[in-house]
């Protein structure tokens, strides 16, 4: 009587477990999945925007990338839901035309949906976006967007292979040749030994389809072009800018619900905009300037879209709302107008829409950058870190990858705890002969005022060491409290934007300021007035430089900007671009003050 009992539960267990078994047999299908190096300042939420798939998905395809996520380390993306899109890795020996060739897509549409690639950074690695599949210039119906392999092909023309494939058991013809989206006569064409049937093991060269030749419609010879030769052939079209520019804000301006400080603010930036276009204007450019109430954060900005005269825009800066982003990008999108985004660091679209430029960074990328400059800048320091009593939770992130940075490169550094920080403590804590830097875990001003005084009394009885400061872009704000106490710890603070007030550049645009609008701008950080200048003057002349052509002069203009700095990078090939420029701080001993600029 045992025995059906037995068998009844093995069966049992049986029925439960394969689902489990299917779906890990579904994670191992190649087709389900591609590869994706991360790289600097990549985080895995915007790893996740960009590819359109949620954060648990990647970290089900790649346990413990939550905890620790690093530069060079290579993850598996579930292809995601976007039925128009799908993600291709570039393999060894793969070329624009065989991925043409592959997907049944002209190259013309690939180069179209990923502006940021080219003949120069198509390489392995690199993550291309495959848009659907051209019907026009599918061999076959069987052709589908299944990866199938790398195709190789030897650039001359000499080969008449794009592949090799090995014969599997229970394959057929049909089931080969419908997965390279070839015909079957194509295939046994090239293998004549088909003729006597498919074994096990036979290796079989898989022809390039005879029809498939839309990436070729150029080449006069008909041999097989280069990645260069393509990508010089499909060349996006010149936009189409006049002699005079068109640029529109959308921001809101004083609307009931806005509260008086943010529609302060945002009349400042207009001012300091108008700041810009006024010298633009007095060095050549011509330019027609058209601005739009948003409205507050409840508004809907489809009506301000509609408009007629907005379609015709080289170039919009807004919104404020995050609700309006959404629209506006997909805008800016729709008529093919880059988009400048200036208050947020939080803007998914971003990482999908090549007409997005965000210019605050996101936090990955600004603490990626920090780390890489901290460590050219101290890499022989002596680091050591103070906790107070109540650390800062959004400085956990950032102080827990600065261990690990200091670590990869065999940086020394400590850690004190709050109730430890005493005199003897602090002193033992000194290295002879290095740099001795202090990075408290909070960036507020409580704590870095019960710091401020014991690190002051180890520097005077020290004097034989060499003792900094290190601290956090809120620390701007401190200065007049704390500025004696600055000079002499030698401190540093890192941030994406900084001006002092007795630069040439602010000195001359604060009296203009004054001379245009009687009165000061606003005390705050950021100043809204010198971001509205900077932005628009910055990109205003690199559209105008580069003839619409923002993607080309976001990197090769070069203006001397009061507050904010720009070095911005495509996020990927097939999204926008993030402003990535950090600058340090530095409070010297002497009594100067210097914006390290490290590019």
């Amino acid at each position: 009587m045992r025995t059906p009992i037995l068998l009844s539960l093995l069966l049992w267990m049986s029925a439960c477990l394969l689902p489990l078994h299917a779906q890990e047999k579904a994670d191992e299908r190649t087709d389900a999945y591609f590869l994706h190096t991360v790289e600097k300042g990549q985080g895995l939420y915007g790893i996740a925007s960009m590819y359109r798939v949620s954060q648990q998905d990647i970290i089900r395809l790649n346990p413990g990338c939550d905890k620790q996520l690093r530069a060079g380390q290579t993850l598996r993306i579930p292809q995601g839901a976007q039925a128009n899109t799908r993600f291709h890795t570039i393999q060894a020996k793969e070329t624009l035309y065989g991925l043409s060739v592959k997907y049944g897509v002209t190259a013309k549409k690939i180069r179209e949906a990923n502006p940021g690639l080219s003949a120069d950074n198509f390489r392995i690695g690199r993550v291309v976006a495959i848009p659907a599949a051209d019907e026009a210039a599918s061999p076959t119906p069987a052709t589908s967007t299944t990866p199938a392999g790398p195709v190789h092909d030897t650039r001359d023309g000499s080969s008449r292979c794009r592949d090799m494939h090995r014969v599997e058991k229970k394959e057929t013809l049909f089931s080969v040749s419908r997965k390279y989206g070839i015909s079957q006569d194509e295939l046994v064409e090239a293998n004549p030994e088909l003729k006597k049937g498919m074994k096990k093991g036979m290796f079989l060269c898989i022809p390039y389809p005879k029809q498939a030749t839309p990436a070729t419609t150029d080449i006069p010879d008909g041999r097989i072009p280069t990645d260069r030769e393509l990508f010089d052939q499909n060349r996006p079209a010149e936009p189409a800018v006049g002699n005079r520019l068109k640029a529109a804000l959308i921001l809101p301006f004083g609307t009931k619900e806005a509260s008086s400080t943010e529609t302060a603010r945002m009349v400042e930036y207009y001012e300091g905009f108008l700041l810009a276009a006024d010298s633009l204007k007095r060095k050549g450019l011509s330019m027609d300037l058209y601005v739009y109430d948003s409205g507050d954060a409840s508004a809907s900005v489809e009506p301000l879209l509609r408009k007629p005269e907005l379609k015709e825009m080289d170039i919009l800066f807004g919104p404020m709302h995050g609700k309006h982003i959404g629209p506006m990008a997909a805008f800016a999108r729709q008529h093919e107008i880059p988009l400048v985004v200036p208050f947020t660091s939080k803007c998914v679209e971003v990482y999908d829409n090549p007409y997005v430029v965000q210019i605050n960074t996101p936090q990955s990328y600004l603490y990626s950058e920090v780390y890489e400059h901290f460590v050219r800048k101290f890499g022989r320091a002596n680091v050591v870190f103070l906790k107070t009593e109540h650390d800062d939770a959004d400085k956990t992130e950032f102080v827990d990858g600065l261990r690990h940075e200091l670590e990869a490169h065999g940086i020394r550094h400590t850690t004190l705890e709050a109730q430890a920080l005493t005199a003897e403590s602090l002193r033992a804590t000194l290295a002879d002969g290095q740099e001795n830097i202090f990075i408290p875990t909070s960036g507020s001003q409580l704590p870095l005022t019960r710091i401020l005084p014991q690190l002051v009394v180890l520097c005077r009885e020290n004097p034989e060491q060499h003792i900094s400061l290190f601290g956090y872009p809120e620390w701007q704000t401190y200065t007049k409290d704390h500025l004696e106490n600055f000079y002499e710890l030698d401190t540093y603070f890192y941030s994406s934007f900084y001006t002092n007030n007795l630069f040439p550049q602010a000195v001359e645009f604060t009296r203009k300021y004054r001379t245009w609008y009687g009165k000061d701008m606003m005390h705050s950080y950021p100043k809204f007035g010198m971001l509205g200048f900077d932005t628009g003057f910055f990109f205003l002349k690199a559209m105008a430089d580069h003839k619409g052509r923002l993607a080309d002069g976001l990197n090769a203009t070069h203006v001397t900007s009061i507050q904010t700095g720009f070095k911005f990078e495509r996020v990927n090939n097939w999204g926008g671009f993030i402003n990535r420029k950090v600058f340090f701080v530095h409070f010297t001993k002497d009594f100067e003050l210097i914006k390290l600029d490290f590019e």
